[in-house]
């Protein structure tokens, strides 16, 4: 059985994959920082809500977690990305997320490092 925070974790990377900004925005702080290893830095829930409306490219994707780990205020995700474009190619990235909540109990998540590689 799933703790609260590997729920949230495990919630907020469905709702990526999905595209479910609604969901995704209601999971984090105000002064969110989302750092994409080798990529952009996100600072700030306006800045986050921004770059997802960027993301809606008409691709269908599949979330295969390998690995979900807490402890306290902290979580580690891991796992694959498929990825089919609108004429049927497909890609598959390898990804490992770092969260770090506001607070323990009931927390949101206010920081995050994502490592990503295609394979």
């Amino acid at each position: 059985m799933e703790t609260k925070n590997q729920q949230l974790f495990r919630e907020f990377n469905e709702a990526m994959v999905k595209g479910d900004s609604e969901k995704i925005l209601e999971s984090v702080t105000d002064d969110i920082v989302w750092r994409m290893v080798g990529n952009d830095t996100i600072k700030g829930i306006e800045n986050l809500e921004q770059a997802l409306q960027g993301m809606e490219n008409g691709n269908q994707f599949e979330l295969e977690i390998e690995h979900l780990i807490t402890h306290g205020k902290e979580g580690v995700v891991n796992g694959i990305i498929h990825s089919t474009d609108k004429s049927g190619e497909q890609r598959h990235y390898s990804f490992c997320d770092i969260y770090k909540l506001n607070k323990h109990k009931d927390g949101n998540i206010k920081e995050i490092i994502s490592y990503v590689l295609e394979i």
